[in-house]
C-alpha cells in the first residue's frame, strides 16, 4: 500500500514537471494589470550557437537524443546541465515572409537564477516577445501579484522549486517590458477548446498520469527517485532523475493527445499564439521571439514550416538546471 502510494506520488510530481515544461500558471481577471511604461535595456547574452543546427537532429556524443531539451554530460559521462534550445527560422526566399527571423524560445518554469537572468538579456532583442500564460487577453504580470494570488499550479510548482532549489519563472521574467504581448489563451477559451472536442481536464491529467507512470518505469522508477530523496545531496540528485525525464520530450508530451489526436494544451494554445505571431508578421516585425514551454516547440516548429514557410537555422542552448550542484 505505501509503495502504491510512493509511485502514484512520485508520477504525480513528474507530471507536475511535465506540466511545467509546457504551461505556465491560469491568472483570473483579477491578476492582470496595466502595462508598464518603461523599456528592457538589458543587452542580448552571449549564445551558445550551433549553426544551421536541425533541431531534431541527434544529440553529440556526450548527450541524450533531444530536440529541445538535452542533458549535456562530462567527460566521465555524468549528468552535467539540462538546456532548453532557442531555435531561429528565417523565412524562406520568394516567401510572403522572406528574410524575418522567429525564434523559439524553449523554457522550463522552474529553473536557477542565472538561467532566467540569460531568459531576459536574450528577450530584451526583440521586436516583440509572445509570451505564453493562460489568462485574459492582454494580461500584464508582476512579481508581486503572484505573491498575493496563485493558482494551484503555482503553489505546487513553489513546492517542487524548493525541494529542487530552484527559481520561479513568473518571479525572475519582467512580464511588464514593453516589447512583450500576450499570446495564449484565455481561461474561458482553454475550457471551450476542451468542450468542444469532448475532453477535459481530468481525463487529460488521467492521460499524463499513464504516461508518467510509464516514464517514471522507464528511466529507473521508484527505486531512482527514492533513492535522490534519501541522498545528503537531495537536490542534486532528484534533478539528475527528473532532468533524464524531462528532455525526453516525445515521452513528456505522449498523454497530452485525445482520440482525435488533438490537444489543448499545446495545439490548440499554440494555435493561439500563432495567430498572434501572423499578425505582428503582418504589421511588419522583423524579428519576434516567441517564449513558450520547451514542450510546445516541436509542435511550433511544423507550424512555422508549413504555415509560414520558414526554415530552422540555429540552435542556441541555455544551461536551466545545473546537475552538479544542490
Amino acid at each position: 500500500m505505501i509503495k502504491s502510494l510512493v509511485h502514484r506520488s512520485l508520477a504525480a510530481a513528474l507530471v507536475l514537471l511535465m506540466l511545467d515544461a509546457i504551461t505556465s500558471s491560469f491568472v483570473s481577471a483579477q491578476d492582470a494589470v496595466a502595462p508598464a511604461a518603461k523599456a528592457q535595456t538589458e543587452s542580448a547574452a552571449k549564445p551558445n550557437t550551433e549553426s544551421a543546427a536541425k533541431p531534431n537532429k541527434k544529440a553529440s556524443q556526450g548527450e541524450t537524443d533531444a530536440r529541445y531539451v538535452r542533458i549535456s554530460e562530462t567527460k566521465d559521462g555524468k549528468p552535467k546541465a539540462m538546456e532548453t534550445a532557442i531555435v531561429r527560422f528565417v523565412g524562406t526566399q520568394g516567401t510572403k515572409y522572406a528574410g524575418r527571423t522567429v525564434d523559439l524560445v524553449g523554457v522550463v518554469h522552474i529553473g536557477q537564477h542565472e538561467y532566467y537572468q540569460d531568459l531576459k538579456k536574450k528577450l530584451a532583442g526583440y521586436e516583440v516577445v509572445l509570451y505564453e500564460l493562460v489568462a485574459p487577453d492582454g494580461t500584464r504580470i508582476r512579481p508581486e501579484d503572484l505573491e498575493e494570488r496563485r493558482s494551484l499550479l503555482a503553489s505546487m510548482q513553489t513546492g517542487m522549486k524548493e525541494m529542487l532549489n530552484l527559481e520561479y519563472q513568473l518571479e525572475h521574467i519582467d512580464y511588464m517590458a514593453t516589447n512583450f504581448r500576450h499570446a495564449d489563451m484565455s481561461p474561458d477559451e482553454f475550457m471551450k477548446d476542451l468542450e468542444n472536442r469532448g475532453d477535459g481536464l481530468w481525463k487529460m491529467a488521467a492521460r499524463m498520469m499513464g504516461a508518467g507512470l510509464a516514464t517514471q518505469a522507464a528511466s529507473g522508477g521508484d527505486a531512482g527517485l527514492m533513492l535522490a530523496l534519501l541522498s545528503s545531496d537531495r537536490s542534486m540528485k532528484l534533478k539528475q532523475v527528473m532532468a533524464r525525464q524531462l528532455a525526453d520530450v516525445d515521452a513528456v508530451t505522449a498523454g497530452m493527445d485525445d482520440a482525435t489526436g488533438d490537444n489543448t494544451l499545446i495545439k490548440g494554445r499554440n494555435r493561439k499564439a500563432f495567430e498572434v505571431l501572423r499578425e505582428e508578421l503582418n504589421a511588419g516585425k522583423k524579428t519576434v521571439g516567441v517564449f513558450y514551454g520547451a514542450g510546445h516547440l516541436s509542435d511550433m516548429a511544423e507550424r512555422l514550416e508549413k504555415e509560414f514557410d520558414m526554415k530552422p537555422t540555429t540552435t542556441t542552448w541555455l544551461t536551466a538546471w545545473d546537475l552538479q550542484r544542490n
